[in-house]
């Protein structure tokens, strides 16, 4: 069954995001799949990871290649402990489950951090809210569209 990635690509456009949905053929729930699938390095690959900040959502966007220091961004953040949060929580906060989401067009603002690894990529690969869909980026643009603050996140 195709993807519908209609209102996904509305909401690109509407972010004035040139990068056209893509779909791939398999689920790329991990940055190793999506990269073995777009034929690129894992590093450029970026992961949107949520974790619960002291009980709040916190978004990392982070390189593939990188897993993220929770106590680097706990202290970055001022927050008491950082944790993975369970895939309710993902689905509550973003609207989208966990392996499939975007950096944006969630209900609500996430706080976020961008990982500052994917600067050195001129284009970066991030979600499309669906595990079997993707969207070219850059890490400029991914700070933008995010209102994210760039970071060391590993």
């Amino acid at each position: 069954m195709p993807v519908d990635v209609t209102t996904f690509a509305a909401l690109l456009a509407d972010l004035d995001v040139p990068g056209q949905v893509r779909e791939l053929p398999e689920p790329a729930p991990t940055a190793a799949a999506a990269a073995a699938q777009l034929g690129c390095e894992v590093g450029a690959i970026a992961n949107s990871l949520v974790f619960s900040a002291d009980g709040a959502p916190l978004l990392v966007m982070t390189s593939g290649a990188h897993r993220v220091d929770t106590a680097k961004v706990a202290a970055l953040i001022g927050a008491a402990a950082v944790r993975r949060a369970d895939a309710p929580s993902v689905r509550a906060w973003t609207g989208q489950a966990i392996g499939g989401v975007a950096p944006v067009g969630h209900p609500a603002p996430i706080p976020t951090l961008v990982d500052t690894w994917l600067e050195k990529y001129d284009v970066v690969w991030a979600a499309a809210g669906h595990p079997h869909a993707v969207f070219p980026t850059s890490f400029a643009e991914l700070v933008r569209v995010t209102g994210g603050t760039p970071a060391d996140v590993e």
